[in-house]
């Protein structure tokens, strides 16, 4: 499998590279050439693997022989090998509205959030290709909660690799910045930016853009720029379908998700794309809700970034939306150019209306309140003792009219435990990968949202590691 730009400029480039290079030398998103497809007979056959052996089905396209099957197959092993449940990514069954709801869990990882998923993976990887190769790695992030830890944990302590995550300050939740700060190993990093989470993304952005300071410091990427966490995170779309099918290539399924930076919904499209029997996919945003406007009219224009009950969503500029747009228009890298400057030069982007109605025949998309997420928590929690965390609360207000979607799970409910008491008045028992934590030494920077800023501290750390 070769990978190339969303806006043209890069040559194929084999998965290794790809994985390696994060954000396109271009400036674009990496893609595969070609998406393979699944005949119902390969998806039956696949329904009953376990989540590891499924993985490893499910990604072999896409790695092709850079890394062996046999290496591949103990990468995976060892990435889910510290997941609290045996499942990885069980699907959990609860009464709700007189009928019952189906929750896709992806909290069991060790910073209780779906991204540990994809990061664990994508840790060991970094480290197997480094060491077989030589060289070292710099990875440099950007998190609006969730996706830092994860990657911190993913890389802690490895041989050959930095890591540097910003997050905006006052932005996240206590438990999602001292699961980040917390870390002590020498090659963590914490910068908390005096700005939001789209500033954050700017600035990785911009470090990206600047070829020569990304060579000169062998900067990698972990946000889902990077090919691997959208490859990592289709996985288990199939494994759902798979537990709730039977695998009959008849039945179809639809997923209600929780998004911000449009990444875990892309990968659904994606399964969807590869032959996945999808009904529907439901994206389900916060009060920053560009992504349902933008179904809703064919126009994606930025506003104000709003701080809400479930951050790891408070996003206006979604980095996945690029991949999405660069198939919806027929997979067109000068059509994509040309959009994103209309984004550039005048803060939105519009399709034509027959681009407009494909979108609306692969999405459904409903922004949620603060107001009616701590409702939705309240609900659930009333009917059966299930508690949600605000994220999945977006995910199953926004689909309360398609109650057979399955809502993905994406943190464990004591991570925004100030949310959960403001619902319930009470907290969520805290799983044992967060006991403790707010007791702990921590270490940050602190930086104006500036890429001087930044580059002075990268320069700085790095002279004295």
């Amino acid at each position: 499998m070769r990978y190339i730009s969303t806006r043209g400029g890069v040559a194929p480039v084999g998965f290794a590279e790809a994985l390696m290079m994060g954000l396109g030398t271009d400036g674009g998103l990496l893609v595969p050439e070609h998406l393979p497809t699944l005949a119902a007979e390969r998806l039956r056959a696949w329904s009953g693997l376990s989540f590891q052996a499924l993985a490893l089905e499910v990604m072999t396209p896409f790695v092709g022989d850079e890394i062996p099957r046999d290496d591949l197959a103990r990468l995976i092993e060892r990435s889910y090998a510290g997941f609290s449940h045996p499942e990885v990514t069980p699907l959990r069954r609860v009464p709700e509205g007189g009928g019952e709801r189906i929750y896709l869990e992806l909290f069991h990882g060790p910073t209780a959030a779906f991204k540990d998923v994809a990061l664990q993976l994508l840790g060991n990887l970094f480290e197997f290709l480094l060491e077989r190769d030589g060289g070292r790695l710099n990875i440099l992030g950007a998190t609006s909660g969730d996706t830092g830890s994860a990657a911190i944990y993913g890389v802690r302590g490895k041989p050959r690799i930095n890591i540097f995550i910003l997050h905006p300050k006052g932005r996240v939740s206590p438990v999602q910045e001292r699961q980040m700060t917390t870390v002590l190993d020498a090659n963590v990093h914490n910068v908390a930016v005096r700005g939001t989470f789209d500033d954050c993304q700017h600035l990785v952005k911009t470090l990206f853009r600047d070829l020569d300071f990304k060579a000169r410091h062998s900067l990698g990427a972990v946000n889902s720029i990077n090919w691997l966490r959208i490859l990592a995170q289709t996985v288990y779309y199939f494994y759902a379908w798979g537990r709730i099918s039977g695998g009959d290539p008849a039945r179809r399924v639809s997923f209600a998700v929780p998004t911000g930076n449009f990444g875990d919904v892309f990968a659904g499209w994606l399964a969807r794309r590869m032959g996945l029997p999808v009904e529907r996919l439901v994206i389900a945003t916060n009060r920053n809700d560009i992504l349902t406007r933008f179904v809703a009219t064919g126009t994606y224009a930025k506003g104000e970034v709003f701080h809400t009950l479930s951050p790891a969503m408070d996003i206006q500029v979604a980095s996945n939306f690029e991949r999405y747009l660069y198939y919806l228009l027929g997979q067109d890298p000068a059509a994509v150019r040309a959009k994103l400057t209309d984004l550039e030069q005048t803060g939105q982007l519009a399709v034509e209306p027959a681009q407009h109605a494909q979108v609306q025949a692969d999405f459904a998309a409903t922004a949620v309140s603060d107001a009616e997420t701590l409702a939705q928590i309240r609900r659930t929690f009333d009917a059966s003792g299930y508690i949600l965390c605000p994220h999945t609360a977006v995910g199953a207000a926004a689909s309360r009219d398609r109650p057979d979607a399955v809502v993905l799970a994406t943190a464990h409910p004591a991570k925004f435990n100030e949310a959960v008491r403001e619902a319930i008045g009470r907290e969520a028992p805290p799983p044992p990968a967060l006991a403790g934590l707010m007791d702990k030494p921590v270490r940050c920077a602190e930086l104006d949202a500036s890429d001087a800023a930044l580059r002075a501290h990268i320069d700085s750390t790095l002279d004295r590691a």
